[in-house]
């Protein structure tokens, strides 16, 4: 009998898997496995009379709970990094509520067609097979339209009211606002990890200096109105829906569960900075042109210089994530990608709002200019 990280058995897990699709009436389903992303989460096409489902398999883990909102900074360095994140954790509560908010408000999230809270199973509408990055490696003609409308459902994102208490399918969830905390536990991937693999071990000064340049940079993310972030906005992320009868429903979400309060252009950066695929450089200032229209904000000095920041924030997260995920994870093939995305820190980082934070990756990190 095989124990999986979250206690159970691989043989226990099926049993309850099973039981689940037949209360569902799903238990004579053709399953199958689908690509999984960087989580614990485990993903099932379900086949059954014509008919599409996915089964979602996320198992609560008790040491991977998420950490209150309203913790103090106290709390929340001694749980660890998810709890400095402000990540949703193993709770699958956080989908379930965050699925339902998006869909009242008419985005197109997975219906939850069942749900067995306590197990942490779930069956999803099948949004299909029509990833925008998958879309696009066969038509790159359609990358203008297809962005300009993911563009156009981030501003309806951000111009929708979301509670910051939801309740839906008995569960619940509280959304939380990203802070200085969770800014600089997540930059600080970079130091821990990328840092000393490319270049070298940082010294507590250098170290103290980092913090000191994100506290300072992170205030620009203060001059425009929170909105809500899905925080995993991006090409193999989101869906083209083809017989939509609007734009705002002809874009697919899913990966939300993480989902904060953050600055307007958190999930734009994410869109257009991408880590597994180049968006043509020409759409970009169009596309931040457009989502500023939409979104009712003033494009101006102060937008991009919070863009660039938190452009650079993210990457230096992603930087560090993928060389963790490589050498903790064992799973090598993030390390192909780090090469683009160095070339996005690298653009946002020369942005004259970041000059100290240039300055300092030119002293302790050099080959990252290379």
């Amino acid at each position: 009998m095989i124990i999986g990280e979250n206690g159970l058995s691989t043989l226990n897990r099926e049993t309850q898997i099973i039981a689940f699709l037949n209360a569902h009436e799903w238990g004579e389903a053709v399953r199958e496995p689908v690509t999984a992303d960087a989580s614990a989460r485990r993903y099932e096409r379900l086949t059954l009379n014509g008919k599409k489902a996915v089964l979602m398999d996320a198992p609560f883990d008790e040491n991977d709970k998420p950490c209150p909102i309203g913790s103090s900074a106290e709390s929340r360095r001694a749980e660890g990094y998810a709890a400095l994140a402000m990540l949703a954790g193993s709770d699958p509560s956080a989908f379930v509520c965050l699925a339902t908010a998006l869909k009242r408000r008419g985005f197109r999230s997975p219906k939850i067609i069942g749900l067995n809270l306590k197990s942490g199973l779930m069956l999803l509408e099948d949004l299909g097979d029509n990833l925008y990055a998958s879309v696009l490696e066969n038509a790159p003609e359609r990358e203008e339209k297809m962005y300009k409308k993911a563009v156009c459902v981030l501003a309806a994102i951000y111009r929708s009211s979301f509670d910051t208490h939801i309740v839906a399918h008995g569960a619940e969830w509280k959304i939380g606002r990203y802070d200085q905390l969770a800014y600089q536990a997540e930059a600080d991937l970079f130091t821990e990890w990328y840092a000393p693999e490319f270049d070298s071990e940082l010294s507590e000064v250098a170290q103290k200096e980092w913090e000191d340049i994100w506290t300072d940079i992170c205030g620009h993310l203060d001059e425009h109105a929170f909105g809500l972030a899905l925080r995993d906005f991006h090409a193999q992320n989101i869906f083209v829906l083809e017989e939509a009868d609007s734009d705002i429903t002809s874009v697919g979400l899913i990966d939300f569960q993480d989902a904060l309060f953050a600055h307007p252009s958190f999930d734009l950066v994410s869109l257009l900075e991408d880590a597994r695929r180049d968006v043509s450089p020409d759409l970009i200032a169009p596309l931040i042109s457009l989502f500023c229209q939409e979104a009712g904000i003033q494009e101006d000095a102060k937008f991009h210089a919070a863009y660039a920041v938190q452009g650079a924030q993210r990457n230096a997260k992603i930087l560090g994530i993928f060389v963790r995920l490589a050498r903790r994870d064992h799973k090598q093939d993030y390390l192909d990608l780090i090469p683009r995305v160095k070339a996005h820190f690298v653009r946002d980082i020369s942005h004259p709002a970041l000059a100290d934070l240039k300055t300092w990756v030119k002293k302790y990190t050099p080959s990252i200019l290379e």
